[in-house]
């Protein structure tokens, strides 16, 4: 795993602990574990990504008129 062996891990551990406080790390791993599953999931899934282009017409309309003003 990387070359880390159970040392270091555990050295981690304890400077995490030392900078969080143990009252932080449910809350920290609780968002880490949620960001990792919807990684996974959008890496899963991505049909339901919608990638098609957005209408530029209301966009263009309005720099144009911005630039006749001028």
């Amino acid at each position: 795993m990387f070359g880390i062996g159970m040392q270091e891990l555990l050295l981690i551990l304890v400077v995490v602990l030392l900078i969080f406080g143990a009252n932080k790390l449910p809350e920290i791993g609780g968002g880490l574990g949620r960001a990792i599953r919807n990684f996974r999931r959008a890496s899963s899934e991505p049909d339901e990504i919608d990638i098609t282009p957005k209408d530029k017409k209301t966009s263009s309309n309005n720099d144009d008129n911005t630039s006749h003003k001028a």
